[in-house]
């Protein structure tokens, strides 16, 4: 009996992955997946490849992959100016498991917000948060303005003219280091109105405050007991609290959704696992339903 469960659960799995991604998401909305000429990678700091604790990860396998995830949800409405959510996967990631495995689009659908949801390729299965031409001054600005002319040129809204509207960064664990570029130098600093961090608060703090100082947007960073990200949000809560700038801290299990709609500073901490905190308790569906977008059309 068990090697009939098992053999089931094999046949299952090649059968999604013989279907396409956009196929496998048709139901829910408009997935396209893309190469960009502005992703991430391949870049000059990776040509010879990145070696990490005696492992070394060549350029051609880890650091040569364009790809790009737009996934349009059913019922989005288009009014002149289009709201995204750009989401940076983590370590020994590809953007293809990061959709599945987090259940991004579903999460969005479920969220029922008015946003598209763009993910690139960073390092691919490969141990490093490094963000590529992400980090370079104006980097994102590129990035955005490619996605902006794809959506024109493949998808249901091609030929429509729209502008960016809001942006949400949100990373899972090192995630963090390409989003506190692009809030320091990415260009369109005035257009980002949240950062989420999903355990993903390991360095550059003094970036994601200097972003909220100038922008007043709002931080949302979910952190787990041996996620590595606990000393470094205790850290920032102390910063916050000597100077007297008002944040909101609590446990999960505690957390309301008031908690997150009224506090510009977040700070959460959650018994759950590291690698389960974007989807296991839905937060990235709670983190979007308390966000600044608008309501989706009916389906």
């Amino acid at each position: 009996m068990k090697t009939l469960s098992l053999l089931f659960l094999v046949v299952a799995a090649l059968a999604v992955r013989a279907e396409t991604l956009p196929e496998h998401y048709s139901a829910l909305g408009e997935l396209i997946m893309t190469q960009f000429v502005s992703a991430p990678f391949p870049h000059p700091q990776r040509a010879d490849g990145h070696k990490y604790h005696e492992e070394f990860y060549p350029a051609d396998k880890n650091y040569s992959d364009s790809t790009v995830a737009i996934f349009i949800p059913r019922g989005f409405r288009e009014t002149g100016k289009i709201d995204f959510v750009v989401h940076f996967h983590g370590w020994r990631h590809d953007v293809a498991g990061t959709l599945q495995q987090y259940q991004l689009i579903e999460q969005l659908v479920n969220s029922k917000r008015n946003a598209v949801l763009v993910v690139p390729q960073g390092p691919r299965n490969a141990p490093d948060s490094f963000g590529g031409k992400l980090e370079d001054p104006n980097g994102f600005r590129r990035f955005m303005d490619e996605v902006v002319d794809t959506l024109r040129q493949k998808s249901a809204l091609r030929k429509k003219r729209f502008a960016i509207g809001q942006i949400i960064l949100s990373g899972h664990s090192g995630g963090y280091q390409v989003i506190s570029s692009i809030v320091d130098c990415g260009g369109l600093s005035d257009h980002v109105r949240e950062v989420w961090l999903l355990d993903a608060l390991y360095a550059r703090t003094n970036k994601f405050l200097s972003w909220y100082d100038t922008q007043h947007g709002r931080l949302l960073d979910i952190y787990t007991e041996h996620g590595g990200t606990k000393g470094e949000t205790e850290k920032l809560m102390a910063t916050l609290k000597q100077r007297g700038t008002k944040f909101f801290a609590g446990k999960e299990s505690d957390l309301k959704l008031a908690d997150l709609e009224q506090n510009k500073l977040v700070f959460i901490f959650t018994d759950l696992a590291h690698d389960d905190v974007p989807d296991k308790h839905q937060t990235f569906r709670e983190f979007l339903e308390t966000s600044c977008l608008s309501a989706r059309a009916r389906d």
